[in-house]
């Protein structure tokens, strides 16, 4: 009875996770038809549907997301221990479901993988990009990277970096309009603002030096964008002054496309950090896995360049 009703499940969650039962299919190496034959058995046998059906969509009834919300994590962890005890004294193995930035993800976190691959065969990371604010525990991630996830008894956070924002330009836009020489001065510029995706509100150019002097700067807006790299790759054209996170500033300061404004002064300094789930029992795939990222980002000196602190005005 447990292993069908263990194979009833399988199908619901995967299939609730991946909105399809071909995609569900290709998760669990079955076919179609098995995963909605499974799903039927586990409907019949509640009494209730969890699906609706259409040829072309599946989503959760009211009884579908009531069951979904209460057995994804505790049948997460269960899987997860006997993966654990299956590969012998809790080896690393399995999918590593992370949550990461595009940016950020891409450009200092995907360069890792090759050497965490050859330590760790056995663990598969399975990466998201997406840049708006996920559910870790409710999305079913193990892991996140990034900034301002929100804090819950839930989630635990181990931080790898102090990220400064700060304003840079194009030498171009910096020769065709005389630098700013002070915050107030910013007004008769052009600026690149950045609209929140969590609170759909534009960030403000709140701005602090070293003395502990705090200034809130306006612009003359040229546009508004929701993603930073965007905003850099806009700032880089010569559209105007952007107010950016070094991570996204960084290869482009390097490559002298952009360059600092006002280099004295500074946004809000904001952690990056990798989370997880605050549960007692740390899949070893997990454990490696933030192990790993946390010695390697450091080791490589990726955080320390994140501060303006590591910069040459």
């Amino acid at each position: 009875m447990f292993t069908e009703l263990s194979s009833y499940l399988d199908a619901f969650i995967a299939a609730a996770d991946e909105g399809s039962f071909s995609a569900a299919a290709r998760r669990l190496g079955l076919t179609p038809a098995a995963v909605s034959k499974s799903v039927n058995r586990l409907e019949l046998r509640l009494g209730v549907r969890l699906f609706q059906r259409s040829t072309r969509s599946l989503s959760l009834t009211t009884d579908g997301e009531r069951l979904y919300g209460q057995v994804r994590l505790p049948w997460s962890e269960i899987g997860d221990a006997l993966t654990d005890l299956s590969q012998g004294a809790g080896k690393p193995a399995g999918t590593l479901k992370v949550s990461l930035a595009y940016t950020v993800g891409r450009q200092y976190f995907v360069p890792l993988l090759e050497e965490f691959s050859r330590r760790y065969p056995d663990v598969v990371p399975d990466l998201y990009f997406d840049n708006r604010q996920v559910d870790l525990v409710a999305e079913g991630f193990d892991v996140g990277i990034g900034g301002g996830f929100e804090l819950t008894d839930a989630l635990i956070a181990r931080e790898l970096a102090r990220v400064d924002v700060v304003l840079v330009a194009s030498p171009a836009y910096l020769k065709a309009h005389a630098a700013p020489a002070s915050p107030q001065e910013l007004a008769r510029h052009r600026g690149l603002l950045r609209r929140s995706l969590s609170t759909g509100r534009l960030m403000p150019w709140t701005l602090k030096n070293s003395a502990g002097q705090e200034v809130v700067a306006s612009v003359r807006p040229v546009a508004v964008l929701d993603d930073p790299e965007a905003i850099a790759r806009a700032a880089a054209c010569g559209m105007g002054i952007a107010m950016l996170p070094l991570p996204h500033a960084l290869p482009l300061l390097d490559s002298g496309e952009l360059v600092r404004v006002l280099p004295d002064w500074h946004a809000e300094t904001r952690p990056l950090s990798i989370y997880y789930s605050s549960r007692k029992l740390v899949p070893a795939k997990v454990r490696v896995f933030i192990d790993f990222i946390v010695e390697r980002f450091r080791a490589g000196g990726q955080g320390a360049r994140f501060s303006t602190a590591s910069m040459k005005n």
